[in-house]
């Protein structure tokens, strides 16, 4: 199977507009546009009747007192902790691919809708509904 977007590179940042947050010059983070990004799927096993989408982050700080703090640093000694950002179920292989901001278009407080999406896919609950319940600060 081959996995590939024209949303970044491999090893380049992820452009602001994907990201949850983003620099700000005036209050340091503010939040971003929060898009997924387009993902386009071929080469799949014959047979494939389903896909599964998962985004996991395998290293946020466990203690999140000194994230995006002015003047602070999160310690590299601080253990880290699995964060899931994403997962899609039930995706139809046939359909080759997902457009940008089709399933995620900006910061929906304490979660997105679901879990059943228009198109047959489901969204699973994510580490964000769980540890920040919709700061929308961050803080």
């Amino acid at each position: 199977m081959q996995l590939v977007s024209k949303a970044f590179r491999q090893g380049e940042t992820i452009p602001e507009r994907y990201t949850f947050g983003k620099q700000d010059a005036e209050t340091h983070v503010s939040l971003s546009d929060n898009q997924n990004p387009d993902l386009q799927w071929h080469d799949l096993p014959d047979g494939c009747r389903s896909l599964v989408l998962i985004c996991h982050d395998p290293d946020v700080p466990t203690v999140g007192d000194d994230v995006n703090q002015e003047g602070r640093s999160v310690s590299a000694s601080l253990p880290r902790a699995d964060f899931f950002h994403w997962v899609l179920v039930d995706i139809d292989p046939d359909c080759g691919g997902i457009q940008a901001a089709q399933y995620s278009d900006g910061v929906t407080p304490k979660g997105k809708a679901g879990p059943q999406n228009a198109d047959g896919t489901r969204c699973g609950v994510n580490n964000y509904t769980d540890w920040f319940a919709g700061d929308a600060d961050m803080a």
